[in-house]
């Protein structure tokens, strides 16, 4: 908490944030290069499974961490106190429901998407109640615009998972599936830290209002139905490929994944921000929209830059972050890239309708989703087929987010 206070008196928080961001990707990354490196594009198919499904958990995860963090903003002291409690217990309830179903069917997991264990579901199943526990903790941080807490257990779980797995597998000689999956379990653990000192937990009288209850009902609903639709367009394609492709060619879509994705994960950080700000604003009864176009315009300056690199050079940095196993993939990279740049940009349109409760772009989200999903089913010829399909599906909700944009602000007017 010194060092909290130390940087909180030289730097804003939200800066501060921002930094850690790019360390907490950077230290992601160095992580998931590493395992490329050393494991080799078969081994490493498998190993992208269980860091794919962390992603799609921390999609999960995130519904309680937004709702948390909208209601921190909107309720007084009492009513979030009591808020806050009901959402420890059913995330708990949840994510042991989640984690049972992991367990229950880990063959099934193992035959279907065919990798060579069935226990790194067990391991990730029985560290499941965790994380929900954490993200609710998360969402107290984002909605108080704690920035140095919320960053501080960002950091600690990109470390811990980090240093757990390689000590694991390097010096331990645990199979590298297995060591992936104790090293994400314990990361969960780590990331409930910070932790701060409460008085204990008293049962409160407060009576949520019809009124309240239904905008609760309502906002969890549209989060759970963008957060599914961020599983659907972030990971169906990794999951399909593993499905249809053979292992090495698996590995090998995995590692540009893994390298596009890096436009995704860098403009997460601005639509975290983005999101108390906007409840804030709509709070006060103030017009949002220059928050947005503020956000939205680093995001795009990030993308345009990190897909013309990538186009430029792919093969370079295919080569170099993954190593010459994997070079023959590297003309897909930009391609991968530009698809997951144009997500990105709707992502920001779709998380400032979500901060205004709006439906209409979230329904957007899923009908693209399941029309990405569609298109890789019928055209999955080969890997670069694939990529196409999801420009398209990815390029047409853009065009959609935009032109509603436009649409909704014409009718205020």
């Amino acid at each position: 908490m010194a060092i909290a206070k130390k940087i909180n008196a030289t730097i804003r928080p939200e800066q501060v944030f921002l930094i850690s961001g790019v360390v907490v990707n950077g230290g992601n990354y160095l992580y998931n290069l590493m395992l490329g490196k050393l494991l080799g594009p078969t081994q490493f198919a498998d190993v992208a499974i269980l860091i794919t499904l962390l992603l799609v958990l921390s999609f999960v995860a995130t519904t309680f961490q937004l709702v948390i963090a909208k209601f921190t903003v909107e309720f007084e002291a009492t009513a979030f106190s009591k808020f806050k409690q009901i959402a420890y217990r059913i995330a708990s309830y949840v994510g042991f429901g989640f984690g049972a179903l992991f367990v229950l069917f880990s063959e099934e997991l193992q035959l279907l998407l065919q990798t060579s264990s069935s226990g790194m579901f067990v391991i990730f199943g029985v560290a499941m109640p965790v994380y929900f526990i954490m993200s609710v903790r998360r969402g107290i941080f984002q909605g108080q615009q704690e920035f140095v807490s919320l960053s501080q257990t960002y950091q600690l779980e990109m470390w811990s998972r980090l240093g757990i797995t390689f000590f694991l597998i390097l010096l331990c000689n645990i199979s590298p599936v297995l060591g992936v999956s104790l090293g994400i379990a314990f990361s969960f653990l780590a990331g409930l830290f910070p932790w701060k000192k409460t008085s204990k937990s008293k049962k409160i009288s407060y009576r949520f209002s019809s009124e309240e209850k239904r905008e609760i009902i309502n906002f969890i609903l549209l989060t759970a139905c963008y957060e599914c639709t961020q599983i659907i367009c972030n990971n169906s394609d990794i999951l399909m490929v593993k499905h249809f492709f053979a292992s090495r060619d698996a590995g090998l879509y995995a590692s540009i994944a893994l390298i596009g994705r890096v436009v995704y994960f860098i403009t997460w950080m601005f639509v975290m921000m983005l999101l108390p700000k906007v409840i804030a604003k709509k709070k006060a009864g103030e017009d949002a929209s220059q928050i947005l176009w503020k956000y939205f315009g680093y995001t795009t300056l990030i993308t345009i830059s990190i897909v013309l690199f990538t186009f430029l050079f792919p093969q370079t940095t295919v080569s170099w972050l993954f190593g010459e196993a994997y070079v023959s993939v590297a003309p897909l990279l930009g391609w991968y890239a530009l698809a997951t740049a144009l997500f990105a940009l709707s992502n920001v349109l779709a998380y400032y309708y979500l901060a205004l409760a709006n439906y209409v772009p979230i329904i957007c989200s899923m009908l693209m989703g399941f029309l990405q999903i569609g298109l890789i089913y019928h055209f999955h010829e080969n890997l670069f087929e694939v990529i196409l399909m999801q420009i398209i599906a990815m390029g047409g909700l853009l065009l959609l987010q935009l032109g509603y944009f436009v649409f909704h602000r014409r009718s205020k007017l």
